[in-house]
């Protein structure tokens, strides 16, 4: 039992990192940050949304990509991101490992960022706890209007039923660096981007959004919810949860 929970546990960390990971290569150094950065540029005036959105990273080893379907909720630099990780593909884990995670109540996550506040949030609501996560200055993402971006139109298609223009745009941080990306914008949508592709150390990335709505966002999405355990890191609160299922007496094994 001990070790089947601690499997579980490695595993949601682990997890969490490589989601980590793959959205700070869009622009934000800590979980949830995801849409700061370069790409934010890329959404022009559309600085309040929420849609269903569908992530795919590939790289070039030939595999099948990794792909996690989500909620994002966006708001002056906020964002929300809520995952079911039973519905990833390509995560290159167990299948029993996510089965366990769901019979724990660890199916369901959210992250969310509050670069205003330097704080970013991992929540498992099933568990009924988060682990609040400071930012440092590196990794709080940059605002848009740091950046500049410079757009060609290549052509126009239709996404998902809407038309869009198909654009290359090269956003310039203020030290220099170029970020490429191709973005498809729907005229029916105040342009909002509902295809993106990049190339990132050598991986395809591409986000497509369905269902963007421009609605007023509640402020209390970005927080924690009331009544949660708070933990100070991911590793404590794994640890601390997974202990509360193994049976009095440590019975089965170690």
């Amino acid at each position: 039992m001990k070790k089947q929970l601690r499997f579980i546990a490695v595993t949601a960390v682990c997890l969490c990192s490589t989601l980590a990971t793959s959205r700070a290569q869009f622009g934000g150094g800590s979980p949830g940050s995801a849409f700061g950065g370069s790409i934010t540029k890329l959404f022009g005036d559309n600085t309040t949304y929420s849609a269903s959105l569908e992530s795919s990273v590939k790289d070039d080893s030939g595999g099948d990509p990794m792909k996690m379907p989500a909620k994002i909720t966006y708001d002056q630099g906020k964002t929300r991101f809520e995952m079911d990780l039973t519905k990833a593909t390509g995560l290159k884990l167990p299948p029993q490992a996510l089965t366990q995670m769901k019979a724990m109540g660890m199916d369901v996550m959210v992250m969310i960022s509050q670069p205003d506040k330097k704080m970013a949030y991992i929540i498992y609501p099933g568990l009924k706890a988060y682990a609040e996560m400071p930012m440092t200055d590196s990794n709080v993402p940059a605002k848009p209007d740091q950046f500049k971006m410079e757009t060609t139109e290549l052509g126009k298609e239709t996404v998902d039923g809407h038309a869009c223009v198909k654009n290359k745009q090269v956003v310039t941080d203020e030290k220099g660096t170029k970020s490429e990306f191709t973005s498809w914008n729907a005229s029916d949508l105040k342009q909002f981007p509902v295809k993106i592709e990049m190339t990132e150390k050598g991986q395809a990335v591409s986000l497509s959004f369905k269902d963007v709505k421009f609605d007023k966002v509640d402020a209390a999405q970005f927080d924690p919810p009331s009544g949660f355990t708070k933990y100070t890191d991911m590793q404590t609160m794994m640890q601390t949860e997974m202990m509360k299922h193994i049976p009095q007496g440590g019975a089965g094994g170690n």
